[in-house]
């Protein structure tokens, strides 16, 4: 704590001093780590103000970026004091990956409405002072978990892009999941609004507005089917009154998935493998099916490698295996539960141990991310923020459509 503090003090300024780039410019709302930063700035993004409550987080962004002067360490209600840190000029893009410990299914699904996911309105309420001062971003590029869908009947979701279309936005969204990328399971929900400057030509055709949108899919459906739009996700869309109107970008198909788990994992002796005690005090609390399960694997010849996730089933806590070449989704450790285990099994062995720092940032696509601080840190770290290389497919296929040579040259003339 005592060196975040360092940092924190190190960078304390009342305003922020003008950046003028030639790049893509982008503001980052519930930063963490900066993932959102390195997935973008492989596309020519350049972030000029990140924002997030927690000093931790920027003790760890410090360690991967140069510069962390635009990183602001404070509470997204505190809109005067975070305005005055947003560089004047109009922005590009801003991105908002709010708390989902209210939308997730491990969660207590209060939604909106909850004290830590309810942040989504801090970030609103910035939003809302930068279009009166006229310097709204161009887009914005809202993330969460898949829970953002179902919570209450979508209802939160439908509130978010009620509340986009209210600043001006036109909307579409997507769900991805990075397992198409790296192999963990980790589905979510992106949505992305942008002027009306920017909607890409060949796409006005098909917006959508307001009270007409159940027809025109019915008469025309086409350019809305995508994988990454599941049903839920277009019923939503299709019934939410908005000012602006939903335009379905073209999605192109998403990589194969990546199932090679094995790759991200350390299987060396060196590692921190559990006393025999710990391993069978996991095996006893295996459901018959998957104690059958890891017992096979530990028969063969080669060695398989697979996780278990600890969870209270009926009662009883259930430790959980998983072998189809993917990690469970990565989550921050607020218990042992929370936690995911590695297990290796085969040539008559199983070991187990808890899954590094060093695997998190390997399965969260930044393989190379430096790790100076204590374990939880990192994991908390790692399992609160967004896969890099789907950060980096949307930089690539959806906000090139918006954000092309012609557009920015109009865009400045405006």
């Amino acid at each position: 704590m005592v060196a975040a503090t360092a940092i924190l003090n190190q960078f304390k300024v009342d305003s922020y001093p003008p950046v003028f780039s030639d790049e893509f410019t982008c503001i980052e709302f519930f930063a963490g780590i900066g993932l959102t930063h390195l997935g973008l700035s492989s596309h020519g993004w350049k972030c000029l103000y990140a924002n997030d409550i927690n000093p931790k987080k920027l003790r760890m962004y410090a360690t991967c970026f140069s510069e962390v002067e635009h990183y602001h360490v404070e509470d997204v209600w505190k809109t005067d004091r975070i305005l005055a840190r947003i560089p004047p000029q109009r922005v590009d893009l801003a991105t908002a990956s709010f708390p989902c410990v209210d939308l997730s299914l491990a969660g207590n699904l209060k939604g909106l409405a909850g004290k830590d996911s309810g942040a989504f309105y801090g970030f609103i309420k910035v939003m809302t002072k930068l279009r009166e001062q006229r310097r709204a971003p161009k887009a914005v590029l809202i993330e969460n978990v898949i829970g953002f869908l179902s919570a209450h009947n979508g209802i939160f979701f439908r509130v978010a892009l009620q509340q986009l279309a209210d600043l001006g936005y036109f909307v579409d969204a997507f769900v991805i999941d990075a397992k198409h990328f790296t192999p963990q399971s980790r589905p979510r929900v992106f949505i992305v609004g942008f002027e009306r400057s920017l909607m890409p030509e060949k796409q006005y055709q098909y917006c959508l507005f307001d009270g007409d949108s159940q027809n025109s899919f019915r008469e025309n459906p086409e350019p809305l089917m995508s994988t990454m739009r599941p049903r839920r996700l277009l019923e939503n869309l299709g019934t939410t009154k908005l000012k602006t109107g939903w335009v379905p970008l073209l999605l192109p198909q998403l990589p194969r998935e990546n199932r090679n788990l094995e790759q991200c994992i350390d299987k060396d002796d060196s590692q921190d493998w559990w006393k025999e005690w710990r391993v069978r005090k996991h095996l006893a609390e295996m459901h018959p099916t998957h104690l059958r399960r890891i017992r096979t694997l530990k028969k063969g010849t080669s060695l398989s490698v697979g996780t278990i996730y600890r969870r209270v089933r009926e009662g009883k806590s259930r430790s959980e295996v998983r072998t189809d070449g993917l990690a469970g989704c990565l989550r921050t450790p607020r218990g042992g539960s929370s936690k995911q285990i590695v297990f290796i099994a085969g040539q008559g062995r199983i070991r187990m141990r808890w899954m590094t720092p060093r695997e998190y940032a390997r399965l969260q696509g930044c393989p190379d991310y430096p790790i100076t601080v204590e374990r939880n840190e990192a994991l908390w770290g790692f399992g609160d923020a967004v896969c890099v290389p789907v950060i980096s497919w949307i930089a690539e296929n959806v906000l090139s459509q918006l954000f092309t040579a012609r557009q920015l040259q109009q865009a400045a003339s405006d």
